[in-house]
Parts: C-alpha cells; sequence; structure tokens
C-alpha cells in the first residue's frame, strides 16, 4: 500500500505531467511580469480594468501576434524576418483596392491581397532556402520592395473602401467578442499545432539547433526554411487585411514598426535569437506585455514618442536574459 509521502510524489509528477502545469513552469517569470505591470496600471488608471478597455487591449494585440507567430517560427529557426511590416501594407492595400478601384467581390480580393502577401514570405524563403544570402539582408530588400510596390500602386494614397461586408472583417463583432480576437485563437492554435505536433516543427527545431546536423540526419533543410518564411508572410497578410479592415481603408503606411514589435514579443516571450528555442504560448505572452505597456502609457498620458524608447528597452532586456541563459547552461 502506497505511503502519503508516495502518493504526494505521485500527484506532483502528474501536476508537473499536465500541460498547463508545464506553460505556468515555462513562463512563470513574464507571467509574474505581465500580472505585476497590470496590476500598477490598475491602481494608476481605473480605466485600464474596464470591460471595453480589455477589448481594445486584445484587439490591438491580436495584429502583433499574427505577425509574431510566424516569427517566433522565423527566429527558432535562427533567422529574422524585417518584410513584415511593408507585407502588411502591400496586403491591405492590394485587397483594398481590388475591392474598391475593380469591384471584385469580397472574398477573391480578400484571397489576392493574403496571397500578395504570402508572395514575399515565398520570395523571402526561395532566396534564403537556396543561398547563403543572409536572411537579414535578404528581408532588408524584400522590406523596401514590397513597401515601394504599396506605394506605387496606391500613388502614395490611403485607398478607402466602402463596404460593410469588408469592414466587418477587422471592425465587426461576434456577440461582444471583436472579430480579430477570434482569428487570434485559430491563428495562435494553428500556430502550436505546427511546432508541437508535426514533423514539420520538429525540424524547424532541429534546423534551428543546428542545421549541419538536421541536414546530415536527413532533413530537407530547404524545404523547412522556404516554409518558415512562406507561413511568416501569409501571417503578416492575414494582418494587413485585417487592419486594412479596420481602418476602412488600404494604407501604404500601414505596418511600420510591425517587426520590431513582433521581435520584441518573441524574444520577451523566451525564443532564443540563436535559434532552436522558443515557444508560441511565451510569444502571446510577449505579445499581451508589450500590449499592455503601450495601451497603459496611453491612458496615463504619457507622449508616445516614449513607447520606442520602452519596447527597444524590453528587448534589450529580453535577449540580455537569454544570453544569460545560455551562459549559466554551458556552466
Amino acid at each position: 500500500m502506497n505511503g502519503p509521502r508516495e502518493m504526494s510524489a505521485r500527484k506532483n509528477r502528474l501536476w508537473l505531467s499536465n500541460p498547463f502545469a508545464c506553460f505556468l513552469r515555462e513562463n512563470l517569470g513574464i507571467i509574474i511580469g505581465l500580472l505585476a505591470i497590470s496590476t500598477i496600471l490598475t491602481i494608476l488608471s481605473p480605466a485600464f480594468l474596464t470591460k471595453t478597455n480589455i477589448f481594445n487591449v486584445l484587439r490591438q494585440v491580436s495584429m502583433n501576434l499574427y505577425v509574431a507567430c510566424g516569427m517566433t517560427m522565423v527566429i527558432i529557426l535562427g533567422g529574422i524576418d524585417l518584410s513584415v511590416g511593408s507585407t502588411i501594407a502591400l496586403s491591405g492595400v492590394v485587397t483594398g483596392g481590388l475591392i474598391a478601384f475593380s469591384g471584385l467581390p469580397l472574398v477573391p480580393a480578400l484571397l489576392c491581397g493574403v496571397a500578395a502577401g504570402t508572395l514575399v514570405g515565398a520570395i523571402n524563403g526561395a532566396i534564403i532556402s537556396r543561398t547563403t544570402i543572409p536572411p537579414f539582408i535578404v528581408t532588408l530588400a524584400t522590406m523596401n520592395i514590397a513597401r515601394g510596390a504599396a506605394y506605387v500602386y496606391t500613388g502614395g494614397q490611403p485607398i478607402r473602401v466602402m463596404s460593410d461586408d469588408f469592414n466587418f472583417i477587422g471592425a465587426g463583432y461576434l456577440g461582444s467578442v471583436p472579430m480579430p480576437i477570434l482569428y487570434l485563437i485559430a491563428v495562435v492554435i494553428a500556430s502550436f499545432l505546427i511546432l508541437t505536433k508535426t514533423k514539420t516543427g520538429r525540424h524547424i527545431y532541429a534546423v534551428g539547433g543546428n542545421m549541419t546536423a538536421a541536414r546530415f540526419s536527413g532533413i530537407k533543410t530547404r524545404n523547412v526554411q522556404f516554409f518558415v518564411y512562406v507561413f511568416s508572410g501569409l501571417m503578416s497578410a492575414i494582418a494587413g487585411a485585417v487592419l486594412a479592415s479596420r481602418m476602412f481603408s488600404g494604407q501604404p503606411t500601414a505596418g511600420q514598426g510591425a517587426e520590431m514589435d513582433a521581435i520584441a514579443a518573441v524574444v520577451l516571450g523566451g525564443t532564443s535569437m540563436s535559434g532552436g528555442v522558443g515557444k508560441i504560448g511565451g510569444t502571446v505572452i510577449g505579445g499581451l506585455i508589450i500590449g499592455v505597456l503601450s495601451n497603459g502609457l496611453n491612458l496615463l498620458g504619457v507622449n508616445s514618442f516614449w513607447q520606442y524608447i520602452v519596447k527597444g528597452v524590453v528587448i534589450l532586456i529580453a535577449v540580455y536574459v537569454d544570453f544569460l541563459k545560455k551562459n549559466a547552461a554551458a556552466k
């Protein structure tokens, strides 16, 4: 018969093997950080913890997290994608333009807009997987190409879209829940399943950890790289279409700084910039921290320029913590 001590140990093992317990254990530090920031903001601004403001934060965070889910895979792979902001703009203006100028129905216009953004990711993936050009340089180039294409297509002017169906995509509600939050749930679940339940996900970690070893083990590293950058382009394209719908227009200036917000969410969530390590759950919490900080600074009347400084400091701290973890593991 098992004694009380053995039964207690068994319960502890069962709890620690629980997915929720694993999630808490892996992200305890940033969860505490999120709760601490939220508590401080609740004290400083009574408007912070209202239902309206919470939904507002989640709606704003959703745009960043669409992109950050793709960026998580890119950084786990050991790469970087600087073209995501420009992809957002290109997808938005193509979708808006096809509806406003060409009179194309909503669904084909959306598919074309998302395809345009995904094409940017495919170009990134094709070049990065088949050459030795660093991802930083490739995506820096496509960042400028995609942004320039958005300006050329619109003539530098916003494209106003007067369509209730289109506007519902980003500004509508299902009950009391904004539609972008529902899309976010689907994106997070899909990204989580890809990374944790598929062969492709295991290969992403393997290639990010050691590309040479992955290649010798039979993994088609080119295909993995191509998939990850296509997925990043797809996520950015979805964000672009939803953002255009929210703004009732396709804006060639949309998505400026989106790459910084996405990278901040990813590294704050514990994904290593060296590759091979990272989780979607951590990215979600990282994105929430960035969103809560931005919202809190706005509620407190802090100049928006300070938000750039805050985000930069957050990225620096997160990367430094990653550096300390690696040093500790090496010892």
